[in-house]
């Protein structure tokens, strides 16, 4: 089935990417920063260094390798963070990019290259849904840096033939999401407001709407994408847009509780989002790709909430 290579291969989506591709067979090379280890050691993966700067280093690599298909998920992520270390994150979420595909073009023109992209490209968006020609308007430097990435892949495909497609992601969430992000905050004070062990969870703005998916079938579209006979770019996203206090709503009641006893907004921590609605049209996928999502927004909360549970009752076992 031939050679994936992987950037970000410790991540939500990096993972679950992994394990479908070991197993429909592929041989599977996790690309690490130089210097680093695997913050989960995956079944039948390997792993190599890069320093995500070296492009002669990086051409070397992938003439050695000889992968089919680049799959790239290396980025500092969202939330607060986002406005963090401007140069540092133009140069891994942006500026990396383009020596990956330097590197394609120097080592093999025909590897196939996946750019994880990002609905915070759109920023304040003109119009909702926003789909592949939607302008966009980044409002921060996470996004700019993603756009000058998505630029080059444009770049690259047109001017070098090089297969290289974007997946434009809009949030998506699992149980192996980062416990900064809101829906991991969520799910795992269920499982410890449940338990006993917490009283009380704060949050911000509990009317914030997302469109919120679930990441391995987002990672799927993205596989979809490098087995299509044309390179392009694609919207990834439900199309449907839930608050916060939805999200909630359904995780405290899956557990037999009632959100507004033990929620509290923090107005100390409100960020108002002034922005339109950011909602994919991921029309364009279903249509060519055959994508469509398998899971819904109430099965992801409760799947996040029962994997919380589940983890902090092995915790309390083993202690």
């Amino acid at each position: 089935m031939g050679t994936a290579i992987l950037t970000g291969i410790s991540g939500q989506d990096g993972s679950y990417l992994a394990e479908q591709l070991r197993e429909d067979g592929h041989r599977v090379v996790g690309l690490l920063r130089e210097g680093r280890t695997p913050c989960v050691v995956l079944d039948s993966v390997e792993y190599a260094e890069w320093d995500f700067m070296d492009v002669s280093a990086l051409t070397a690599l992938l003439s050695k390798l000889r992968p089919s298909e680049f799959y790239n998920f290396a980025a500092f992520s969202t939330g607060a963070g986002m406005y963090d270390d401007p140069v540092g994150i133009g140069e891994l979420n942006g500026i990396a990019v383009a020596r990956m595909l330097q590197a394609v073009l120097g080592a093999d023109v025909t590897i196939r290259f996946c750019q994880a992209s990002s609905s915070e490209m759109f920023g304040d968006p003109v119009t909702s849904p926003q789909d592949e020609l939607t302008p966009f308007r980044p409002c921060s430097p996470y996004a700019a840096a993603k756009l000058f990435a998505h630029a080059v892949v444009q770049g690259y495909r047109a001017r070098h033939g090089v297969f290289a497609c974007s997946a434009i992601l809009y949030n998506h969430e699992s149980p192996r999401r980062g416990r900064a992000f809101v829906t991991r905050k969520i799910a795992d004070a269920v499982a410890r407001i449940r338990a006993g062990v917490d009283h009380e969870l704060r949050l911000g703005n509990l009317d914030a709407k997302r469109d919120w998916g679930y990441a391995p079938d987002y990672v799927r579209a993205l596989r979809l994408m490098l087995a299509h006979q044309d390179a392009d770019d694609y919207v990834v996203a439900t199309g449907q847009l839930h608050s916060v206090r939805e999200f909630c709503e359904l995780a405290f009641s899956h557990a037999g509780l009632d959100y507004r006893d033990w929620v509290r907004e923090n107005t100390t921590d409100l960020r108002q989002d002034r922005r339109g609605p950011i909602v994919g049209d991921a029309t364009k996928a279903r249509r060519i790709l055959g994508w469509r999502p398998s899971t819904d927004f109430g099965a992801l909360v409760r799947l996040m909430v029962d994997a919380s549970i589940a983890s902090l009752a092995n915790k309390g076992s083993m202690s």
